[in-house]
């Protein structure tokens, strides 16, 4: 690593921690047609919507993760599959219960609260993931970020790409040097 990548890449740690993720992923995510580009990419696709919002917030700094950073989203993904979605999937379970029950109905809140707790927890391990592990600056001749993303995520259907690049769309440019 050269003097300029090693000092780009320090700025770029010092932006990412000055802008933390879940701050950017709330915004984002309240952005108009993101949250159902999400939830329809998470439930047909898939896709981790926490690893989704967490990549973007690496293209809005004008970084991507290195390969080397693998290691480190496994154990994050694990988290996912073993907490977060038995959370999600209770909760979802409980929906038409909940709508007849005032118990269930309040159960279902805990869950959810203890869901969004969960998402909350991955967006901090992956925020540790982009402050610790391998992450690189884009590059001029990167792909776009809708192919960053796609490819990442292994999106080849035509509705999966249309959703993703409407929540592109929606993401502001990214900073920085490219």
């Amino acid at each position: 690593m050269t003097d300029d990548s090693t000092e780009m890449l320090a700025a770029l740690r010092c932006r990412l921690a000055e802008s933390p993720l879940w701050p950017f992923a709330l915004a984002l995510y309240a952005r108009p047609g993101v949250e159902a580009a999400c939830l329809q990419l998470q439930d047909e696709a898939g896709v981790d919507v926490c690893e989704l919002l967490w990549r973007c917030w690496l293209l809005h700094h004008g970084a991507i993760p290195e390969p080397g950073s693998e290691t480190a989203l496994a154990k994050v993904r694990r988290w996912q599959r073993e907490i977060t979605t038995p959370l999600r999937r209770l909760r979802r379970e409980l929906k038409a219960a909940a709508a007849e029950h005032h118990g269930v109905a309040q159960l279902r809140e805990t869950l959810k609260r203890a869901e969004l707790q969960a998402e909350r927890e991955t967006l901090a391990r992956l925020q540790a993931v982009a402050m610790t592990g391998p992450l690189r600056p884009l590059a001029a001749g990167d792909p776009a970020p809708q192919e960053l993303l796609s490819n990442v995520l292994q999106l080849k259907k035509k509705a999966h790409l249309s959703t993703l690049n409407s929540l592109v769309m929606r993401l502001d440019p990214p900073r920085g040097p490219r």
